[in-house]
């Protein structure tokens, strides 16, 4: 069976048997990714868009986090900016008219930065990261995601954000993956009048800053209508080049699975962990998962209910060896010292039965009710790791922890996710084959071997980190079946090309 994040409705496809594994993974790497001096941007606007025969109203939600106060001439970039553009029912329908099973999109939000009587415009570029599905019916809300241009205040008073317009490009495909035609169909979207357009703001204290000539929000688009159209206002704030969402696909890190092994899929995953004792949650870099699927069970025991389980094995694979791609963070050391650290989370394989297969550390079952042929779901992936702490730096002071800083014992990541499916097939949950998310918790131990010479630095970071269970959230881009490399879901060298974006 097919795999979706929870909140969202798609129509079963035809993609392999009724599959029941669901993937994966992450690690948890203690870290702070906010300040006390940050707020949450959190606008709802409602746009008018050109929708190819008519114009039609959506709904627009846009979140993001941005200091509270900076000082001019610092580089201000909003965090963990989220789209959310909800289609009426007209344009569903007319979409799963057109044969669309699933739907992706990219979103680049105008957003005019001002400052006293000065202004200049950005974009916020984001894109869903894994195909939604598409319903007979009913509204439909993509969620897009993606990291944004800087924005530098050359004065001091406050830093505006409003937003101005909108345009998307809607990938519809059919159950087979191929595109609907148009492959992509681009949105123009204006807001109402009469509704606030503002989304935030940034009290800038300090001295003017020297006026410094911008980099262009656009590269390559100095020739264009609009560059001649609005010259650059010297007094107004820098912005800087926009971040491409290809920018995101070029940083994961290789993800290449075994052609001539029938059972293997290759997927990436990324995610939050929450760090109970550091109030703070730490962002997962991109990994990548091998999976080995497993053979399907029936068991009919229970009346009235058709079970199909299933046990599979994932296996992280960061340049051949089985960990997540090392990342840095940071954490306060007794809630006010600020440590930075290299986090190396190494996972501990299954074991390998005597047939040369990985001991599924994947559980699965279907419940099939007979009588309407509604079915549950339930995958559980439970993971084994450990945790290296290496150039660690405390209050921007390099501090030797020597090179076995671990936790003194392996520690277990339980991952989560559920499916349902209504009588008419339609899915609501998470599902393999489309990505989706996996919940759970971790608890971090003590460590152990931190510190060189004598000078035992155990407690120092057991105290800030271990204990504590933290809810973790992890987000899994479409796999690539490697035996197949459908174009779809495989990149033409075997790589997934779902590259799924973190939610929080």
């Amino acid at each position: 069976m097919p795999i979706l994040a929870p909140g969202v409705r798609r129509r079963t496809t035809a993609r392999g048997a009724v599959v029941a594994t669901a993937v994966l993974l992450g690690g948890m790497l203690p870290g702070a990714q906010a300040t006390a001096g940050d707020h949450e941007i959190d606008a709802h606007l409602v746009y008018t868009c050109d929708f190819g025969s008519s114009e039609q109203q959506v709904e627009v939600g846009v979140t993001a986090t941005v200091p509270d106060s900076a000082k001019a001439g610092e580089r201000i970039t909003p965090a963990d900016v989220v789209t959310e553009v909800t289609l009426p029912d007209a344009m569903v329908r007319e979409l799963a008219g057109a044969g669309a099973i699933t739907l992706s999109a990219e979103t680049r939000l105008t957003t005019r930065v001002g400052q006293q009587d000065h202004r200049t415009e950005t974009e916020w570029i984001g894109t869903t990261g894994t195909a939604v599905p598409v319903p007979a019916s009913g509204p439909l809300t993509l969620t897009s995601a993606g990291e944004v241009p800087f924005v530098r205040p050359l004065a001091a008073g406050d830093l505006t954000f409003d937003a101005v317009g909108l345009t998307s490009v809607l990938t519809p495909r059919r159950a087979d993956g191929t595109a609907v035609e148009p492959a992509g169909t681009a949105l123009a979207c204006t807001p109402e009048a009469d509704q606030p357009t503002g989304l935030g703001k940034v009290r800038i204290t300090g001295e003017e800053t020297e006026t410094a000539t911008p980099e262009p929000t656009w590269p390559g688009d100095a020739e264009s209508s609009r560059a001649k159209a609005k010259p650059k206002d010297s007094a107004a704030p820098e912005v800087g080049a926009r971040k491409e969402p290809a920018a995101a696909a070029a940083a994961a890190p290789p993800c290449v699975g075994d052609p001539n092994d029938g059972l293997n899929m290759v997927a990436y995953v990324t995610g939050y962990a929450n760090v109970t004792k550091l109030r703070s949650a730490t962002k997962f870099p991109l990994a990548c998962a091998q999976i080995t699927q497993g053979d399907t069970r029936p068991d009919f025991s229970e009346p009235g209910f058709l079970h199909m389980y299933q046990d599979s094995a994932v296996v992280l694979d960061y340049h051949g060896k089985p960990q997540l791609p090392p990342a840095s963070g940071t954490f306060l050391t007794f809630g006010f010292m600020p440590t930075t650290a290299v986090m190396e989370m190494t996972q501990i394989p299954p074991k390998i039965d005597a047939n040369g297969i990985p001991v599924p550390n994947i559980k699965s079952d279907i419940a099939i009710n007979l009588s309407d042929n509604s079915s549950k779901n339930i995958t559980v992936i439970t993971m084994d790791f450990m945790l290296r702490l290496r150039d660690v730096e405390v209050n921007g002071v390099p501090m030797d922890v020597g090179d076995s800083c671990r936790t003194s014992k392996p520690f277990r990541l339980s991952l989560e996710g559920r499916m349902t499916m209504t009588p008419d097939g339609v899915l609501d949950g998470y599902t393999l084959v489309s990505g989706g998310v996996l919940t759970g918790s971790v608890t971090i131990p003590p460590f152990s071997g931190c510190g060189t010479a004598g000078e035992d630095l155990d407690s120092l970071f057991t105290a800030s980190i271990s204990g504590e269970s933290g809810y973790v959230k992890q987000t899994q881009g479409a796999p690539c079946a490697t035996v197949s490399a459908d174009p779809a879901f495989c990149t033409p060298d075997g790589q997934p090309v779902s590259v799924p974006v973190a939610e929080r």
